[in-house]
């Protein structure tokens, strides 16, 4: 199995709960961080129905820890 491959097999999909649950952000900040081109973007899985890649999240929030740690 290739690297690429590996990679796209280890991504997950999760929904707006546990976005906001693991960025201790609420739902209208989300939001509102998404049309400012500030937050990953959902993929839509249906028609009422998305989801955010679970790596995506993960490197947000890394970024987020990074840029407080370079302002300390």
């Amino acid at each position: 199995m290739s690297n690429q491959t590996a990679q796209q097999i280890q991504q997950a999909l999760i929904r707006r709960r546990e976005v906001e649950r693991r960025t201790a952000l609420s739902r209208s900040r989300i939001y509102d961080l998404m049309a400012k081109g500030l937050f990953p973007k959902p993929i839509r899985l249906g028609e009422m129905t998305v989801a955010w890649v679970d790596s995506e999240i993960d490197a947000w929030i890394a970024a987020r820890i990074a840029d407080s740690r370079k302002a300390a």
